[in-house]
């Protein structure tokens, strides 16, 4: 395993990060863009093997040549769960999210949810499963969904929440397999998986979720231009009187959204910015 970081301006570390994001195939098999001091923003970028670190450092130069990439060869351990492992508990509203022996000691009067460390997205640490927690906070003020969806689920920690606040029914959709096994683990250590299942799938949805429309929640927490692009799908999978919830995009990229999906007739609610990441809650008129 390779790790491969560079230090710059925001602007430059969003451009190499966006251009990583959407190679396709990208030579990295995950990576980070967040500030890293008052004036400086950081990227780490990790890789499987030497050919791809370079392949990175290639990318990054030619994208924003400003930066001075780094690589460094890691310890063959597993860094995903290792870098999870003793996270604090995190905090959203009524929720809090944490591994079991964090949650043992966590403040009463919380809704819990179990997440351990592991390969799938979403403890609740990154800005954008906060900012996501938080806007369903928003939401609870005034509506209850019993039905909802949860695109791109990763951990299934947002549609566990969901289903701990009254939600009767969760579907989640991921692209990946061990993602799929992994959110539907974890409902079932939350006691939730009477009400929740995720399904192997892309964007175009499936059958079962097509056919259990409309949602009174939609879940995205996934990555700008598949926001964008499933905008059409989503606001037709939302119930009138219904909310949905995105994230996954950096701040300059919000307005781009926000113009997609109200001009499919929904109404921006509230925005939330967490780390250099906006989360945007968005009503559909009754």
């Amino acid at each position: 395993m390779y790790q491969i970081t560079a230090k710059g301006p925001r602007a430059a570390i969003e451009t190499a990060w966006d251009a990583l994001a959407w190679a396709d195939p990208s030579p990295a098999g995950a990576g980070d863009a967040k500030e890293d001091g008052r004036h400086a923003w950081r990227l780490d970028a990790y890789a499987e093997t030497e050919e791809d670190a370079l392949a990175c450092q290639e990318m990054i130069r030619e994208t924003a040549p400003e930066l001075n990439p780094v690589m460094e060869a890691l310890e063959d351990r597993d860094w995903v769960t290792l870098s999870l492992e003793g996270l604090p508990p995190v905090e959203a509203g009524r929720f809090i999210v944490a591994g079991s022996h964090a949650l043992a000691k966590s403040a009463p009067g919380k809704t819990p949810i179990l997440i351990e460390a592991g390969p799938a997205f979403g403890t609740g640490h990154h800005g954008t499963t906060l900012g996501c927690l938080i806007g369903f906070e928003h939401v609870l003020k005034t509506a209850r969904p019993n039905k909802v969806l949860d695109i791109g689920t990763g951990s299934g920690v947002l549609a566990i929440a969901a289903i701990k606040a009254g939600a009767k029914r969760a579907w989640g959709t991921e692209i990946d397999a061990d993602s799929v096994r992994v959110a539907n683990e974890n409902a079932a250590k939350n006691h939730a998986a009477n009400a929740f299942k995720t399904f192997e799938t892309g964007g175009g949805m499936n059958h079962t979720i097509r056919a259990d429309a409309p949602y009174e929640l939609v879940f995205a927490n996934i990555l700008f231009r598949p926001l964008v692009a499933l905008c059409p799908t989503i606001a037709g999978l939302t119930a009138k009187g219904g909310h949905v919830i995105l994230s996954g995009l950096l701040a300059h990229q919000e307005p781009l959204v926000r113009r997609a999906y109200e001009g499919h007739g929904l109404a921006l609610a509230k925005r939330i910015r967490k780390d250099g990441w906006a989360s945007l809650v968005f009503g559909k008129p009754g």
